[in-house]
């Protein structure tokens, strides 16, 4: 798989690099800023970027518009956005649209490298991949009357899961459930959130996010 790398602290871009390129990946550019990030994604089609979300020249959110950007103009490109901070509404800024083949986690998952490679991968092959702690955040921002609230513990955790993209599956795994038993914990969710029942990974994850920022 062929990734792009845009980060403009060099020590971090090369690290970035060296972990990537030991779990199988292929490297196939280097980026310090947003504008070279645009122009390699353009010649060399990688299958997916990933970005640091403040970069030169103004270290605000040239990133984050790079990465808009190229799911704009390269949808083929998974993109995965990297950011110091939790910040759910620059996250949604990247989901607007759509949540296939995009990500947005916090810089400290590099270290889990299992975690970060299978996000990477994830996004790469389309589908989507939102830090935990901001997912976390989202749900436990206090609202009135809030709907979360009818979830049982375990259909929370189901909706923490869901919303950072993993599988019902993936989620299976995660808490030794069976597949059967995690569709009705989903279905249960969608049925008390009030949402559609929403076909495709990405779509879903969508419309949990977007629930969940109101």
């Amino acid at each position: 798989m062929r990734v792009a790398i845009a980060e403009d602290s060099v020590l971090l871009r090369e690290g970035l690099a060296r972990l990537l390129t030991d779990a199988g990946f292929e490297v196939v550019a280097r980026c310090g800023d947003a504008e070279a990030l645009l122009r390699a994604v353009a010649a060399l089609a990688p299958e997916v970027a990933v970005v640091d979300i403040r970069m030169p020249p103004t270290h605000t959110d040239e990133g984050l518009r790079a990465a808009v950007e190229i799911r704009a103009a390269f949808p083929r490109t998974g993109v995965l956005v990297l950011s110091q901070h939790v910040e759910p509404a620059l996250a949604m800024t990247l989901f607007a649209d759509s949540a296939s083949g995009a990500g947005y986690l916090l810089k400290d998952r590099i270290a889990e490298v299992t975690d970060f490679t299978d996000a990477l991968r994830r996004v790469a092959a389309g589908g989507t991949a939102v830090d935990p702690v901001i997912v976390s955040s989202l749900v436990a921002r206090p609202r009135p009357d809030d709907p979360l609230g009818r979830l049982t513990p375990r259909e929370r955790e189901v909706l923490e899961l869901m919303a950072s993209g993993h599988s019902n599956q993936g989620i299976a795994d995660r808490l030794v459930l069976t597949l059967r038993a995690v569709e009705k914990y989903v279905s249960s969710i969608f049925g008390k959130l009030g949402l559609p029942a929403t076909g495709g990974e990405s779509r879903r994850v969508l419309a949990v996010l977007l629930f969940l920022r109101r």
